[in-house]
């Protein structure tokens, strides 16, 4: 089914929305340092957090 003009508009917006976190959690998976770290995993979500958001305002 054909969706409408105010559907294929608020697709667009989500798409647009979730892509820069996508390519932020693809970044952080291919880092080996959250594989090997040793440390708080509070303190790794910390990390992930600064890395999604510095990579969001890219």
């Amino acid at each position: 089914q054909e969706l409408t003009l105010t559907e294929k508009t608020v697709n667009r917006a989500l798409a647009s929305a979730r892509a820069p976190v996508e390519r932020g959690v693809a970044r952080l998976k291919s880092w080996h340092i959250f594989r090997r770290s040793r440390c708080s995993p509070n303190r790794m979500t910390s990390i992930a957090k600064a890395v999604l958001t510095l990579e969001r305002q890219r």
